[in-house]
């Protein structure tokens, strides 16, 4: 102990300046901490300058992410009707059944693509440890493969009947069976907020189908049939894209596989089924014109849009939050009547505006937050423990 407090000693009368290099000891301290001060300083800047750099990097992103969203949202439904109702006298119309397969194609090329750059390890390695052996997850990625293909020839077939701007509303009734499906499911539950939005939504829908609007297309004679077909596929499509969105979530919930990687294990099983739906559903046709038959620029436009789809939504969940999202789903609305009232002759009645505005609302009051979670509070008084008090008291 003596020596400790020897040693400690001297290190304290080492601290201690002698009185006579008091003026020099000081004056040296005094620049050591002005220059140290200067580096600090440098630092502190060169960090906030790094800061506000990834801050308005994050923000460009973010927001280019969203615009890319709106555009590929508004683009491909207009690009999609455009194919489907205006072609040459002379040009068949092209299979829905084939844009379908090729885009899935283009897609699977992708995301191999985007692995190839991203993955450490070989493509064919990754392929074969994910594919491969794993024969059980490929096999449960079957059920919303085949869901997710119904649902892209479904929407061909709803586009070909209904104008872009009520595709566009009707098509929310995906939000309505993605909650059905989530509470039966994954047991999940809905506040009463959620409900009214979701009633909401279910009669703003109902307002715009029975609303009567149409663009240049819009035949009085056959429209209500159109109209039906249309408004059929959409719920179908709507029902598919819930239940595979939720049944998707069930059996990958906290599964470590990439997204790329998840969508090359849904790409193989969907390719198949898209090959299997052309000669199944369209063989007739395409023994007369082929595959290819009545693709022009503007349908290999929708189908490169289509693939390109699923890397923007990427970007989004990475970089962008729900509130959003749910923005760039309202706006798409908003563009499209907008862009077809100019190009299309779209004609929007008063119960369209209603339906519409209905749909909007409903969507962003489903997707905002319930509200602040409470917190318990800590009592005004202390709180005695009976156990330890009465503890206590017995041992005195």
């Amino acid at each position: 102990m003596r020596e400790e407090e020897k040693a400690q000693s001297e290190a304290v009368e080492a601290l201690i300046p002698s009185p006579q290099s008091n003026g020099a000891a000081t004056k040296k301290r005094t620049k050591t901490v002005v220059k140290a001060g200067k580096v600090v300083k440098k630092k502190l800047v060169k960090k906030k300058k790094i800061i506000r750099r990834e801050t308005s990097q994050a923000k460009f992103i973010k927001y280019s992410a969203l615009f890319l969203l709106v555009a590929q949202m508004v683009g491909l439904v207009l690009l999609m009707r455009y194919t489907r109702t205006n072609r040459a006298p002379d040009q068949p119309l092209y299979l829905a059944s084939s844009a379908v397969f090729i885009m899935e194609c283009m897609k699977f090329l992708i995301c191999c693509c985007v692995i190839t750059f991203q993955s450490e390890s070989n493509l064919l390695e990754e392929l074969k440890e994910h594919v491969w052996k794993s024969p059980m997850e490929m096999l449960k990625l079957c059920v919303p493969s085949l869901l997710y293909t119904v649902q892209n020839n479904l929407l061909y077939l709803a586009l070909t009947n209904l104008d872009a701007s009520t595709y566009q509303v009707l098509y929310q009734l995906k939000i309505l069976t993605t909650a059905l499906f989530s509470a039966l499911l994954l047991q999940r539950k809905f506040s009463a907020k959620k409900w009214f939005a979701l009633v909401v939504l279910t009669v703003g829908v109902a307002i715009v189908q029975v609303s009567g609007s149409g663009d240049k297309h819009h035949n009085a004679a056959t429209d209500s049939r159109h109209r039906l077909v249309g408004l059929v596929a959409v719920l179908c499509a709507a029902c598919t894209s819930g239940f595979a969105g939720v049944y998707f979530e069930k059996i990958l919930k906290g599964s470590q596989t990439t997204l790329w990687l998840r969508n090359i294990q849904m790409g193989l099983p969907s390719i198949l089924i898209a090959f299997f739906t052309i000669y199944s559903k369209d063989s007739k046709a395409v023994a007369e014109q082929g595959i290819l038959g009545g693709f022009s620029v503007m349908v290999w436009t929708v189908v490169t849009v289509q693939a390109a789809g699923g890397l923007i939504v990427a970007v989004v969940v990475k970089y962008a939050d729900n509130v959003l999202k749910v923005f760039a789903s309202s706006f798409s609305i908003i563009i499209s009547c907008i862009i077809s009232a100019i190009f299309f002759d779209f004609h929007a009645t008063f119960l369209f505006v209603i339906g519409a505005g209905m749909v909007v609302g409903a969507t962003v009051i489903y997707s905002s937050p319930d509200g602040r979670v409470r917190t318990h509070r800590k009592p005004a008084l202390p709180v005695t423990n009976t156990s330890s008090a009465s503890r206590r008291s017995h041992v005195m």
